[in-house]
Formats: structure tokens, sequence, C-alpha cells
């Protein structure tokens, strides 16, 4: 095993979902990266013009595959054109090098909640759900965690939310639509699993019957608990919040006057968050 720590990767397929402005990246997996479903990796590259020397530019990405899956990695990107790292991101190309840390980080992952929810009005215990709240590209932890027959084993349903601009801004829509109509076919087999819902809301444009608004927005006036058909209710439900600072800023915030709280050390709560454009 090397000392290094770090890994060079090789790119091996780039998908632009919205050119110049969104991408994917596909690269090889190291038998050294080990991660859970939900955290993020730290991607590396070398200065600008010094393509042979060591990595020193480093930025935070999302796992978008499942630690199950043991041959490449997958992440997804916004360009900032003014960017030090992201336009050279999505300037490689197949056979390119990418590094990437050893260590995987993040609290995006299903230990930081209790098992299981309340109890129905029969007495029946339910495993409750749980809420993946994204805006952009703060959706690459949900596919991760999606792709594990685990988490559908976990909850009675799973609400995917994703805000964006522009409906051509809903990267793997048809994946998460497909899931929506027939399930994780890898969790076929389970006893059990949850059903999920997949609300695509772009801010800007209208779409099928989703509400043009901030997802924020949406909590504040009920209308995502209607989209859902579900409530958000702090004895069953368990929630995710991925996105850009100020969305979770007021999320967090809004959902604290409903019973919703992080977990702290030996305290598990009900909220996870992370800062994810």
């Amino acid at each position: 095993m090397s000392d290094s720590k770090y890994t060079r990767e090789t790119v091996l397929q780039v998908h632009p979902w919205v050119p110049g402005k969104l991408l994917s990246i596909t690269t090889t997996r190291s038998p050294e990266f080990e991660f859970t479903a939900g955290q993020f990796a730290r991607l590396g590259l070398p200065a600008a013009g010094l393509p042979d020397e060591p990595p020193t530019i480093w930025r935070a990405y999302s796992m978008v595959t499942p630690p199950s899956q043991r041959e490449f990695l997958e992440f997804y990107s916004i360009v900032v054109p003014e960017g030090e790292f992201s336009p050279r991101l999505a300037a490689l190309r197949p056979g390119d090098s990418l590094y990437v840390d050893k260590t995987a980080f993040g609290f995006l992952t299903l230990d930081r909640f209790i098992p299981g929810g309340a109890t129905s009005g029969g007495g029946t215990p339910t495993h409750g759900d749980l809420w993946l709240l994204a805006t952009g590209t703060g959706l690459s932890a949900y596919l991760s965690l999606l792709q594990e027959p685990s988490t559908w084993a976990a909850f009675d349903q799973i609400i995917v939310v994703h805000g964006v601009r522009s409906v051509q801004e809903l990267a793997y829509r048809e994946r998460l639509q497909q899931w929506s109509r027939d399930g994780l076919p890898e969790a076929a087999g389970l006893p059990r699993r949850a059903r999920l819902t997949y609300l695509p809301i772009p801010t800007r444009e209208s779409f099928q019957d989703m509400p043009a608004a901030r997802l924020t927005h949406l909590i504040e006036d009920g209308r995502l608990e209607q989209l859902a058909g579900r409530k958000l209710d702090a004895d069953v439900s368990k929630i995710m919040l991925c996105g850009n600072p100020d969305m979770l800023t007021e999320a967090r915030q809004l959902l604290k006057t409903r019973g919703f709280a992080v977990g702290r050390r030996g305290n598990p709560g009900n909220l996870a968050l992370e800062n994810y454009w």
C-alpha cells in the first residue's frame, strides 16, 4: 500500500448535462479508497501549467456512485467560470489524471439518525420517512445513498426534492423517475423496501405540476408536504439538507420550529446538513 495520502486516478468519461455549466465525471477507483454512502472526497489537480507536478489545488465533491461500486467513482460538478478548479475539471478528457484523497469526509450518512420512527395509529412500529432536500449539485450525495439497498430497507417512504433554476439543470432526472416508478432493482429481494417520491422543482420555469418556488418557501407555506403527500413530522421524519449555504441556514431555522435538530455526540438527531453548491 502506498504511503501517499492520495491516489492518481484516470478519467474514464465526462458527461455534460448543461454545456459549460454542469457535468458528471467518472474516474477509476483505487482499492485503497473506502467511503460511506453520502460522504465526499477531496479531488486534486496540480497548479495550472504544471501537469506533471503533485496536486496542490483541492476541492470537495460527493460521490454519486455507491460504496458497492468498486470499479469506478462518479462525481457531479457545477462549473464556476472564474474558479481555479472546476473549469479545469470540466476540461479533462478520458485518459487524463485526477487525484483523489484517500480519506472520505462528510455527515450526510444514515448513521446520523436513530433508526425507525414512531408507531402508527394501530400501534404498529413504522420505519419513518427520509426527506432528501437538495439544491443544485447537492443532489450528489443522495444518489449514492439511493443506490444502497440498505437505504430502501430503512424507511417506509423516501422523498427526494431537487431545487434548480431551470428544467435543463435537473440532472439524473430520468434515473430518479425510474426509481420512483420501479424502485431500486438491487433492492428487489428485500423483505420490505421504501417507496420513492421524486419532486423536481425548477424555480424559474414551470415544469409539469410543480410550483416555481424556492424550497424554503415550499417548506414555510406547507406546499412541500402537499406535493409529497407526507407530513414533516419530527417523530417520524429524518431530513437531509444539501445545497447552498443560504438555503441551509433558512431551511434549518424553519425546521427548528417544527422540532428538527442536528444530532450531537452521543445524541443522534433527525436533521443532517452539508453546504454544497
